[in-house]
């Protein structure tokens, strides 16, 4: 574990990629925690939303009672980081909401679910992300959504480069990527996080 001092933040542990998280978030020099409960969401400083299936990340919070913390923890600014999944659950509008689909209305932007098709269409590409130092960044797309439209308040980071989508935004304490950081050796998306909690915490 990284040293005491350090600023913990969680990763939402009800489905998805939790684990590739929570290792890449101590390697990006944070404490980690696994996030199932209000009381674990008091304890962080920001959180990150893995990929997974929206809809059912989205039913679990309710039945773990996390839903209403973690919209009452939004609206008051916590740092929060969605990937995939993530990025559908920090939007404000879906294009395509499944039945009952809610989100939490961090970023200004309306997203597409699986917009770039299903597990067979998977794919890797270099993106160009703005902020982020080091040259481009190794993308992995699986089930991807993508933004179709962001609001003036939102800003966007990356476009996949073959349909000029956009695949990353953020707005203020708020970070979302359609792809997948926490699949790869690069910690450059989860050090950008880490830094934003510093920033608000």
């Amino acid at each position: 574990m990284p040293p005491a001092g350090l600023h913990v933040v969680g990763v939402l542990a009800l489905q998805g990629g939790v684990a590739e998280h929570l290792r890449a978030l101590e390697q990006a020099g944070a404490r980690p925690l696994a996030v199932r409960s209000p009381a674990a969401l008091d304890e962080v400083a920001g959180l990150i939303i893995p990929g997974g299936e929206s809809t059912t990340i989205w039913k679990l919070s309710k039945t773990f009672g996390l839903a209403g913390p973690l919209r009452q923890r939004v609206a008051a600014g916590m740092p929060v980081f969605g990937s995939c999944a993530g990025m559908v659950m920090l939007a404000g509008q879906l294009a395509d909401p499944a039945s009952g689909q809610e989100t939490l209305g961090a970023i200004d932007m309306t997203v597409r679910r699986n917009a770039f098709g299903r597990q067979v269409d998977s794919f890797e590409t270099d993106l160009s992300i703005t902020g982020l130092d080091g040259g481009s960044y190794r993308g992995v797309f699986i089930r991807a959504p993508w933004a179709e439209s962001v609001g003036e308040d939102a800003e966007v980071l990356a476009v996949e480069p073959r349909t000029g989508r956009v695949v990353a935004v953020r707005q203020g304490p708020a970070l979302a990527t359609a792809f997948h950081p926490e699949l790869t050796g690069d910690r450059r998306i989860h050090e950008l996080f880490v830094s934003m909690v510093g920033q608000e915490s």
